[in-house]
């Protein structure tokens, strides 16, 4: 008999992972043996339902595929308590027999609220244990749910396609290769509370994903289960298809702008406001946005309005003057080019 019908559904998308990080991992050689060293793949644990049913997946399929499974767990300090809630992540890590298992804490910031921060903090402490420690990959816990909720927050903040194309199933930043993996994109959160049920493994339900004072809470108890009501059941599963149609669209896009960038500059580099009223505005727009982060701005405080004030400078030209940006960035349009930097 095999096992249960949620079990088998989170380790087939883990395995499916795994091969997906061996297939695009290029294995040094162990110059003393000739050998390949065991990669190693890192599960970032809150101790939560969704974590938990993936660490005990990794610890699963990880050993099949000759890859060594590890996990950290980051204590935010956010809570009273929270480095014994961490302590007791590692000890349930340590249980399914992940190795190396760590708990890291963090000082969490105030920059874009509390949400973004504690996301920002986490996020550079799992860059920092997966550096530390030669990760091949990071696998991440959200599910299918996630999703929809981010969907509808990228809508609620009229972001534009790349912020309706949600979380994707890979992602990193400069230099580290793909690291993020993101397994559980199309498993429903029940299912990874199904699965630690049957499996005995015990889950921390972390109080801030039902405190209305946290945007994504108020939308998982209040704003989803309204949608539902008012058009039915099928909505998760319609906004993580949205999600997936509108990386597509946005990748293809993005994808257009970076070879367009290249038509658009003087021989010194500047951007020609003629040759960028000459571009469809969805390329235009991506254009100037990669030329403001490229400038300092941060991407993650860039927002659609910002970038819609700047193109007013190409589109709506009537002698304005500088638009300030995040990051102590400013766009301005001097004889025909826009020139964007720090001020």
């Amino acid at each position: 008999m095999g096992p249960h019908p949620a079990v088998a559904a989170i380790r087939l998308a883990v395995r499916r992972v795994l091969h997906d990080v061996l297939t695009d991992l290029t294995v040094p050689a162990d110059p003393r043996t000739g050998a390949g060293a065991p990669p190693l793949v890192l599960v970032a644990c809150s101790g939560g339902a969704d974590s938990m049913a993936l660490a005990s997946a990794l610890a699963f399929e990880a050993p099949k595929l000759g890859i060594r499974a590890g996990g950290i767990t980051v204590d935010h300090g956010l809570q009273p308590g929270s480095d014994l809630r961490a302590a007791e992540v590692v000890s349930r890590m340590t249980a399914l027999r992940l190795d190396p298992v760590e708990s890291v804490a963090v000082r969490v910031g105030r920059d874009g609220g509390p949400e973004a921060a504690a996301r920002d903090a986490r996020y550079a402490a799992l860059d920092e244990a997966a550096d530390r420690l030669g990760a091949a990959a990071v696998l991440l816990g959200h599910t299918r749910d996630d999703q929809a909720e981010t969907v509808l927050l990228g809508l609620a903040r009229g972001s534009g396609i790349r912020s309706l194309s949600g979380m994707a199933e890979v992602s990193g930043g400069p230099g580290r290769n793909n690291r993020y993996r993101r397994p559980f994109l199309q498993v429903d959160r029940q299912t990874a509370r199904k699965a630690c049920m049957v499996q005995s493994l015990a889950v921390w339900d972390d109080p801030h994903n039902i405190d209305p004072a946290y945007t994504r809470s108020r939308l998982r108890h209040e704003g989803l289960p309204a949608l539902e009501k008012a058009l039915g059941k099928g909505v998760v599963e319609a906004l993580a298809r949205t999600a997936q149609l509108s990386r597509d669209d946005a990748d293809a896009l993005d994808a257009w702008a970076a070879e367009a960038e290249t038509g658009v500059r003087d021989e010194d580099g500047r951007l020609e406001c003629a040759k960028l009223y000459a571009l469809p505005p969805a390329v235009r727009r991506r254009v100037l946005r990669r030329a403001v982060v490229a400038a300092g701005s941060p991407a993650g405080s860039l927002f659609a309005r910002h970038i819609e004030e700047v193109d007013r400078l190409i589109t709506g030209w009537r002698g304005q003057g500088a638009i300030n940006l995040p990051g102590r960035v400013e766009a301005q349009r001097q004889g025909g080019r826009l020139v964007i930097r720090q001020g």
